[in-house]
């Protein structure tokens, strides 16, 4: 099965791809979402708590899509950065400590809910920061899923001690992988020497028609041998790169094959997981 995901930022964060289009976020993120429900894919939108209270009127129209679950992306996406990197260093949590992390969840799920009814059970961090007290929160939230990281040969949920279970991405990500925007061939060099970046993928970045080819490839190939793809898109990444030609391109592809949403996909293996447990005590009978 394909778990389509998309990230969505609040326009005052002014992202380097923010920085480089004269449309809001939101709005291209809409546009993608409506040639999903023309094919009828269904997806999980991962949102910043500061779309609802800033952006309403263009972001109603993804929230009331009944093809879309709406997860949390934190608040306000760890800003003041320089605060976040301190408690970082001191501590090793960007997220900041208990408090303020506790904080950023309860505040996205209640703006979540007063906006478009819906309390949500599936979360991802801002750029997957996914700090030591995480699980316990989300957890002590009524969050039941957290989709952070990135693991190329992850092929379920793994289950956290909380009760929380962690789903990272095993498709290759788009943002981190792309030249787009600000970043160049260049910028991604420095980029990744300044910060010895890499993920699951390595650290190498791809025009999109070769990306593409890759992911598309990946899709396949999981598909062929049965096992789920996690995918992430950013809508205004791909948009930034050749409008929405990308963009279709996935929908043909991921359309082939049965979509579901975050929340979704963990009731069926929740009810796999059961059903193992019941085959394994009536061979323990026998």
């Amino acid at each position: 099965m394909i778990c389509l995901t998309c990230d969505i930022h609040h326009m005052s964060l002014n992202t380097g791809n923010q920085q480089f289009t004269n449309r809001s976020e939101v709005s291209i993120a809409a546009q993608f979402i409506e040639m999903l429900k023309q094919r009828k894919i269904r997806s999980t939108s991962f949102i910043t708590g500061r779309c609802f209270e800033e952006e309403w009127d263009e972001l109603k129209v993804i929230c009331e899509d009944p093809f879309v679950e709406i997860g949390g992306h934190t608040y306000n996406c760890f800003v003041p950065e320089l605060w976040h990197r301190a408690w970082n260093k001191l501590t090793g949590s960007y997220n900041g400590p208990r408090w303020h992390q506790n904080w950023d969840i309860q505040k996205t799920k209640n703006i979540i809910l007063k906006r478009c009814g819906r309390s949500i059970n599936s979360w991802r961090n801002h750029m997957y920061m996914h700090g030591p007290y995480t699980e316990e929160l989300l957890a002590k939230n009524d969050i039941k899923i957290c989709c952070d990281g990135v693991k190329r040969n992850s092929t379920s949920f793994e289950n956290h001690a909380s009760g929380v279970v962690n789903y990272p991405l095993n498709i290759i990500p788009d943002h981190e992988h792309l030249y787009h925007a600000e970043r160049t061939p260049e910028w991604v060099e420095n980029w990744v020497k300044r910060y010895n970046w890499s993920d699951d993928y390595g650290s190498k970045s791809y025009y999109i028609d070769e990306w593409l080819e890759m992911m598309l490839a990946e899709i396949k190939n999981r598909e062929s041998h049965g096992i789920n793809s996690h995918i992430l898109i950013h809508p205004i990444t791909l948009y930034l790169c050749n409008g929405f030609d990308a963009l279709e391109k996935i929908i043909d592809c991921i359309s082939q094959y049965k979509c579901v949403q975050v929340s979704e996909l963990y009731l069926i293996e929740k009810e796999r997981e059961k059903l193992s447990q019941t085959n394994e005590q009536l061979r323990s009978i026998k």
